[in-house]
């Protein structure tokens, strides 16, 4: 009798390990800030007993294949790694715990401005971002046009999609701390009047898109404020989190 000895490693792991193809299933969850209660977003999520990986969306989602006994660890720069055992529940609401900053008492460190933030990205994944824009498919050389195997080969390659996938992680995090830079606690706190809870919920529900906070004046800052808490006036008190249940979510947003 022939036997495909491709099939052989298939057969053996689904008839002496079953516990590897059978008992998981896709969780949806959510990542918020322990304290502040609003959504974390670019969060590094492990399943520690599989080795799955993944990072979660800009509204702090993310959807993982687990089941019960699984632990996840979930981390982010400038916060506190979170290790979770999951039990079984619906979903998975992961608290991280923001880092307190020391600063020197001598030297006295501003914010760093989103532009050195990308800067940095850039000069520390200087390959990943030259794999990402291999250039032009086309060369010229001394026997004329032709195409670029080499530039064919990193944007098609694994490696090349990892990197384009980095840079616009990369980008979005660029996005999300410019917009944190403008739509400030402060602003909203100083044209509504709101405070703890509520400051929170309504940092959540009208948080602008990138687009619009890179081209509004502070004028139009203030009016989109202004508009926005005329109708928070009415629903202040809805939940700001959907159902987990119902959440579309897409990693590749």
């Amino acid at each position: 009798m022939k036997i495909n000895v491709y099939h052989i490693p298939l057969f053996i792991l689904m008839h002496f390990f079953p516990f590897l193809c059978w008992g998981q299933e896709n969780v949806g969850g959510m990542v918020l800030d322990k304290d502040s209660k609003q959504r974390v977003a670019r969060v590094f999520i492990v399943n520690k007993s599989t080795g799955a990986s993944i990072y979660n969306n800009n509204k702090g989602e993310f959807n993982i294949a687990i089941k019960p006994g699984d632990v996840i660890i979930a981390s982010k720069d400038n916060y506190y790694s979170d290790t979770t055992t999951y039990e079984g529940a619906k979903a998975l609401i992961i608290s991280l715990k923001r880092k307190t900053i020391m600063i020197d008492p001598v030297t006295v460190m501003g914010r760093v401005s989103p532009e050195e933030v990308l800067a940095r990205r850039k000069e520390d994944y200087n390959k990943a971002y030259r794999l990402a824009d291999p250039g032009d498919f086309v060369s010229v050389g001394q026997n004329g046009a032709g195409l670029s195997i080499d530039a064919v080969y990193n944007y098609f390659s694994r490696e090349g999609k990892n990197a384009r996938r980095l840079t616009k992680y990369f980008q979005r995090e660029y996005e999300d701390n410019y917009i944190d830079i403008v739509f400030t606690r402060e602003l909203v706190k100083s044209v509504t009047g709101l405070e703890g809870e509520a400051l929170d919920n309504f940092m959540i529900r009208y948080r602008p898109s990138y687009n619009f906070v890179l081209r509004a004046t502070r004028y139009q800052m203030v009016n989109y404020v202004k508009s926005k808490y005329e109708f928070f006036k009415h629903i202040p008190y809805i939940k700001p989190l959907p159902d987990l249940k119902n959440i579309g979510l897409n990693l590749e947003d």
